[in-house]
C-alpha cells in the first residue's frame, strides 16, 4: 500500500494541494517537495521507527515534513511553539525523540534546549547532499503522531494517533459535512494541535486543497477567504468572536465554519444565525483524533448550544459515576467509542488504563444526551481551563506558582471571559511574613510557563477554602475570584 500523498498524486496530479502565502503546489509539486525532504531526513540517519519532534510554526515545510515522515515510517511529535524550553525538554525526553526539526523562527528557542542526545535540524540548513530513502510500505496501523494534550493533573499526556485513527476521522467528517472536489479548507489552527494536523491529512485523503495560514490575523484571514475562494474553515470560538466583532464579511464560496476547541455559547450561534453564517459547532478531543460530534447549521440554529449527534462509526454514551448509562437530560461523563479512539498515552500505562476501558474512551467531559440523541456539553473536564482554544490544566500552573519561595499554596481556576471563553485566575496564599508584589509573581511564572497559561487575575488570600477532607473547594475559589470579595 502506498502512502496517501503518493496515491492522491496519481489520482489528481494537477489539482492544487497546498496554498501558503503567495505560493501554491499541485499534488505533483507537493510530492516532489516531500521526496526531497524524505531524502534529506534519510541522509542524516533518520530511519523507520524513529520519532521526530517538530518545533515549527505553520509553514509549507511543516506540511512537507508530515508527508515525508509518512513515507519513512517515522512518527511525528508536534511541539507547541509557545511552550518554554523546559516544557519542551520534558516532552522530548518523555517521548525519547533523538531528532528535532526547527525553523529560523524557532531556532533561538531550540538552541536553549538540553541538547544531550538530541540532534537539532533547521529547515533552512538541510544538507543538500541527499540519498534515496528507504521508503516503507505504508501501514495504516502505524503510529502517525504523539500529540500532547492537557489534563487536570500531572504532566501533559501524549495521545498516540495512528493513520487508521486519522482515516476513520476523515471519513466520518466527510459523511457529516460533505466533501467536494473543489473544496479549499483554510487552516489557521496550529499544526501542533490535532485540529490543524487533521486538516492536512484529511485534505490529502479527499484530494482537495489546504489553504495554510501562520497564525490568526484578521486582515490576512479576510483577504485569504475572498482571494482563495475558501469553502471551509476551522475556528475556535475566540477566533469567530473576533471576526464578528471586526465586521468580517464572509465570501459566497464559504459553505461551512467548523467551530470547536472549546464550548460554543448559544449566544455566539444565535449571532451567526442572524448574520446567515453557516456555523457547525463540533465536539472533539485529541484522544479521539479531533471530531466526535458535529451539528450542521440548520440544526445548530434550532438547538443553539448542542454539538449534535456522534459522527458515523463512533458512538457516545453518558454515564454516571458507577458507569451506568444516564437517561436523556441527565448529566454524566461523556464516553466515546469507535475507530478514531487513540491507542493510548505514550509511556503512561496508568493514565491509559484509567482513560480507555474496554475499548471506550472516558473523556472526563460532562454532558448529556437529549431525547433526539444530540449531545450537549456542560463542562470540558471538571477542572480543565480552555482559554482561546488552548487547554490549561490548573495543577501545572499551581506547581509553578508554589515554586516561588514566598508562596505557601495556590489554587488555579478558569473564570468565564466573553472573548477567550475562560481566563486563568489564581488564588494565592503567601508564607507567613512574606511580601510579594503581583508583578514579581507573574515575572516568575513567565519564565516557566507559556504565555497562554499565565494567570490573568491573581488574588492574595489568607487561606484557601477546603472541604472537611482537606481538599480545596475549587468552586468556592472560583466564586471568590469572580465576586472579588
Amino acid at each position: 500500500m502506498q502512502d496517501w500523498l503518493t496515491s492522491q498524486t496519481a489520482a489528481r496530479p494537477e489539482a492544487v494541494a497546498l496554498i501558503f502565502r503567495e505560493c501554491q503546489w499541485t499534488y505533483t509539486e507537493l510530492s516532489a517537495e516531500v521526496d526531497v525532504i524524505a531524502q534529506k531526513l534519510a541522509a542524516i540517519g533518520i530511519i523507520s521507527g524513529d520519532k521526530v519532534a517538530a518545533l515549527l510554526p505553520n509553514c509549507a515545510e511543516y506540511v512537507f515534513l508530515i508527508h515525508a515522515l509518512a513515507q519513512l515510517g517515522v512518527a511525528l511529535v508536534p511541539l507547541n511553539i509557545r511552550l518554554t524550553p523546559s516544557e519542551i525538554d520534558w516532552q522530548i525526553a518523555h517521548t525519547g525523540c533523538r531528532w528535532l526539526v526547527c525553523s529560523p523562527e524557532t531556532q533561538d528557542k531550540a538552541s536553549k534546549l538540553d541538547r544531550q542526545n538530541l540532534a537539532i535540524i533547521s529547515t533552512a540548513d538541510f544538507d543538500e547532499d541527499a540519498i534515496a530513502p528507504q521508503i516503507q510500505p505504508f501501514d495504516v496501523s502505524a503510529l502517525q503522531a504523539i500529540v500532547f494534550t492537557s489534563g487536570t493533573t500531572g504532566q501533559p499526556k501524549g495521545a498516540m494517533l495512528t493513520y487508521s485513527n486519522h482515516f476513520w476521522s476523515a471519513m466520518a467528517s466527510a459523511y457529516r459535512i460533505g466533501t467536494l472536489p473543489d473544496d479549499r479548507w483554510l487552516c489557521c489552527l496550529p499544526l501542533y494541535h490535532v485540529g490543524g494536523l487533521s486538516i492536512i491529512l484529511r485534505c490529502c485523503l479527499y484530494g482537495t486543497t489546504v489553504v495554510l495560514q501562520d497564525g490568526f490575523d484578521l486582515g490576512e484571514i479576510h483577504q485569504t477567504l475572498h482571494a482563495q475562494n475558501v469553502t471551509l474553515i476551522s475556528l475556535v470560538p475566540t477566533m469567530l468572536h473576533r471576526m464578528l466583532d471586526g465586521g468580517m464579511k464572509f465570501p459566497p464560496s464559504l459553505r461551512l465554519i467548523l467551530l470547536g476547541g472549546a464550548a460554543s455559547s448559544p449566544d455566539l450561534v444565535e449571532r451567526c444565525q442572524k448574520l446567515s453564517i453557516p456555523v457547525s459547532p463540533t465536539y472533539g478531543l485529541s484522544e479521539a483524533c479531533s471530531q466526535v460530534a458535529t451539528i450542521l447549521p440548520r440544526d445548530a440554529f434550532r438547538k443553539p448550544g448542542s454539538v449534535g449527534k456522534p459522527l458515523l462509526f463512533s458512538s457516545v454514551r453518558v454515564v454516571d459515576e458507577n458507569g451506568s448509562e444516564q437517561p436523556p437530560g441527565a448529566y454524566g461523563e461523556v464516553v466515546v467509542s469507535g475507530p478514531t479512539v487513540m491507542s493510548g498515552y505514550y509511556g503512561n500505562p496508568e493514565a491509559t488504563a484509567k482513560t480507555i476501558r474496554d475499548g471506550e474512551l472516558y473523556t472526563g467531559d460532562i454532558g448529556y444526551l437529549d431525547e433526539d440523541g444530540d449531545l450537549w456539553l456542560v463542562q470540558r473536564r471538571s477542572d480543565l481551563i480552555v482559554t482561546g482554544g488552548e487547554n490549561v490544566y490548573p495543577a501545572e500552573v499551581e506547581q509553578v506558582l508554589e515554586q516561588h519561595p514566598a508562596v505557601a499554596a495556590a489554587c488555579v481556576v478558569g473564570i468565564e471571559h466573553p472573548e477567550w471563553g475562560q481566563q486563568v485566575a489564581a488564588a494565592v496564599v503567601l508564607r507567613e511574613g512574606a511580601n510579594l508584589p503581583e508583578s514579581d509573581l507573574l515575572a516568575f511564572s513567565r519564565e516557566r510557563l507559556a504565555g497562554y497559561k499565565q494567570p490573568r487575575l491573581i488574588r492574595f488570600v489568607s487561606a484557601l477554602p477546603q472541604t472537611a477532607s482537606g481538599k480545596v473547594k475549587r468552586r468556592a475559589v472560583r466564586d471568590l475570584l469572580v465576586s472579588g470579595e
